[in-house]
């Protein structure tokens, strides 16, 4: 019996069709994900993403046989349902307009001690966009029935199914309380509690595809759709299932996101931009962000990985790139990112480099994630001086890069078969080395940071 799940992986850069049987990647196809510009504000382009998805269904349906199809997607979009149709568009998490509604949404907001969820910029807070869409957009708000997170957007276009999910609901949106595990005090003051459709759990089948999405891919009329996870907390997963706690996963892409299990959450403080994420039981986890991947391409001029002695010569010289350069996300998300010294173009990637794991490990000491192993995973796990630097850095912690592209999505279609029962892929470890004069680098580095105004 096939056992192939499809993985419908929605990033903030790029759509994904992944195939996967127990854990292994059978196929796999890729769109850019675009943002079209409004009115009646910038938002998601879903329809080009749904004909992808069709499309790339379509194809694979043609030598694989399907037997679930899981959603994944990042923890910054949410979608108002009408009848059968959006009521309004997917707000891209980059809007600045929401700068509008301050103070009045300020009132209203949960203190950090109930949330765990940091003020954010622009519309990284969900809760925040939700604001905005009912009080500057009350006809298109007036028309919805249900709001749920992107993942479940693409549920619900699948199977018709209206259903939250814990993950999603508790990804830095302040409508969740992670210590208590319920809705926040926001939900009632913005009086949207109905608008909220039954919590599932991420692993929770939600009934088959639509008719007419089996007429138009070739799956099977009876292919179940579960429910859908929060990304980050994707890429969690086969940790989850195969390690003890404490360790911490740093999940790079677009965004560097590092999940620290097992971690007390007294250190959370969201001036750093660290929070509770909640994992796909229920259980909130301590967490640090930064646009990682967005800050590398900036410094670097491009892509690409540097090589160790690059990493050396930047050191030597004592240029050195200071946050930010994305202007959202980190401990320094207000501040105009600046490159001190001068650096070789053939070594901009070095100085990337290490400026992402110098971030990677101060966010790791102010969350206190201080034992247990570091697994890098996503686009950093293949720049191995990244790793190697964050080990120099570290020391006292065992890092492992998990050797996979599709992490993300081969933890969700984990889903489709929990608990699994195959073995999950062990992450390749990181033998420790010494960089020539990094100590004093990041003294250097740390004292400079130290001196940004907050």
């Amino acid at each position: 019996m096939s056992q192939t799940v499809a993985v419908l992986d929605i990033g903030k850069t790029n759509v994904k069709l992944a195939l996967f049987d127990e854990g292994r990647l059978l196929w796999e196809m890729s769109a850019p994900n675009r943002v079209l510009p409004g009115p009646p504000y910038p938002h998601e382009d879903v329809e080009s993403a749904w004909s992808f998805f069709l499309d790339a269904l379509r194809e694979a349906a043609r030598t694989h046989q399907i037997s679930a199809i899981v959603p994944t997607a990042h923890g910054a979009a949410g979608a108002l349902i009408g009848d059968g149709e959006l009521a309004a568009p997917l707000m891209d998490y980059e809007f600045t307009g929401v700068d509008a509604i301050e103070p009045e949404y300020a009132r209203l907001r949960p203190p950090f001690s109930e949330s765990l969820s940091p003020k954010l910029p622009a519309g990284l807070n969900l809760g925040r966009q939700l604001a905005y869409q009912k009080w500057h957009c009350p006809d298109l708000f007036a028309k919805a029935r249900y709001f749920v997170g992107y993942p479940q957007y693409w549920t619900w276009r699948l199977s018709g199914v209206a259903v939250s999910e814990v993950t999603t609901i508790g990804a830095h949106t302040d409508l969740w309380m992670p210590r208590q595990g319920q809705i926040s005090s926001l939900v009632r003051a913005l009086d949207v509690d109905h608008l909220l459709p039954p919590l599932r759990r991420a692993f929770d089948p939600l009934g088959p595809i639509r008719p007419e999405i089996a007429a138009a891919t070739g799956l099977g009329p009876e292919t179940p759709v579960f429910c859908g996870i929060h990304d980050s907390n994707a890429s969690l997963l086969p940790y989850l299932v195969s390690r003890q706690a404490p360790f911490t996963v740093l999940s790079t892409g677009t965004w560097v996101i590092l999940m620290s299990v097992g971690l007390s959450l007294d250190q959370l403080d969201p001036r750093d931009d660290t929070l509770a994420n909640v994992d796909a039981l229920g259980r909130p986890i301590a967490c640090g962000r930064f646009m990682g991947g967005r800050e590398y391409a900036i410094i670097a001029g491009g892509g690409g990985n540097p090589d160790l002695d690059a990493i050396e010569r930047v050191i030597a010289s004592g240029a050195m790139a200071l946050p930010c350069f994305s202007g959202q996300g980190g401990p320094y998300a207000t501040t105009k990112g600046v490159i001190h010294g001068e650096v070789e173009a053939r070594d901009r990637t070095a100085l990337a480099t290490l400026y992402c794991a110098l971030v990677s490990d101060l966010m790791l000491t102010r969350m206190g994630a201080d034992s247990g192993d570091l697994i890098v995973e996503g686009t950093f796990a293949g720049n191995l001086p990244f790793c190697q630097t964050l080990g120099a850095l570290r020391p006292t912690q065992r890092v492992f890069a998990a050797e996979d592209a599709a992490g993300t999505a081969r933890g969700a279609a984990m889903l489709a078969h929990w608990l699994p029962s195959y073995h999950v892929a062990e992450p390749a470890p990181i033998a420790a080395i010494s960089i020539a004069g990094l100590d004093s680098y990041r003294e250097a580095w740390t004292a400079a940071v130290g001196t940004i105004a907050r």
